[in-house]
């Protein structure tokens, strides 16, 4: 019996480690799977379920707390794809990415690429000044980035909307609502400056606004905002 058990045990032994590798690259295989559901390809930002990810774990950890959202639109990004193509506008989206990731990261927050040339960001107020980290913000964007070899370095601006909440309350429907209000009141000051949401404040007439962008496009043919 004792001979049966061990013989069984070691065949079973034998089984796994040869199944070992396979059993490696389906967890690698599924891990990368998860990985793309929650992260932006180009960037490696978080991208939209990513974000909503962040914001639900947020809003569970403990009771409600202030948290800033920012939504942010690169003012300039159109003119780098025109001048330098698409190739340098992708290179500019990615460092621009590396310094939000860097500085989200050193206050406790996160920051993800939504669509095109906007990102947004969450981060706990924990006594830091929001007029502060939404400078912060729009400084490390400003900072020239060299795009090509043989090109001098480019500089780009952003429009911030902020919008200050409850961790619990909704992501898409409230917080990046009331921040995509203020952001295109930062779009119609001219741009390179942040705006904070503030009561009773609502969306520009399209007429005033700096053109339109793909979620507008997406109001048009759908009848809301996704």
């Amino acid at each position: 019996m004792i001979a049966t058990i061990v013989a069984v045990t070691l065949g079973a032994a034998g089984g796994y480690l040869a199944t070992r590798p396979t059993i490696n690259r389906l967890r690698a295989a599924l891990a990368d799977a998860a990985w793309q559901l929650t992260h932006d390809p180009l960037t490696g930002l978080l991208n939209r379920t990513g974000l909503r990810t962040v914001h639900t774990a947020m809003a569970a950890s403990g009771g409600p707390q202030r948290i800033i959202v920012m939504l942010i639109d690169l003012d300039q990004f159109k003119e780098v794809n025109d001048t330098y193509g698409h190739d340098a506008g992708d290179d500019l989206l990615m460092e621009v990415a590396d310094r939000l990731g860097q500085l989200a990261d050193a206050y406790g927050g996160s920051v993800a690429r939504l669509s095109g040339d906007e990102f947004a960001a969450i981060l706990p107020i924990r006594g830091h000044g929001i007029s502060r980290l939404a400078d912060l913000f729009t400084t490390v964007i400003a900072a020239p980035v060299k795009v090509q070899a043989d090109s001098g370095p480019v500089t780009v601006t952003a429009s911030v909307g902020i919008a200050s909440v409850a961790s619990t309350d909704s992501l898409g429907e409230f917080a990046l609502h009331r921040a995509d209000i203020a952001m295109y009141h930062a779009k119609q000051q001219g741009g390179d400056r942040h705006v904070l949401y503030a009561p009773g404040m609502t969306m520009p007439d399209r007429k005033r606004r700096r053109g339109p962008r793909l979620r507008d496009l997406r109001r048009d043919q759908r009848g809301s905002v996704e």
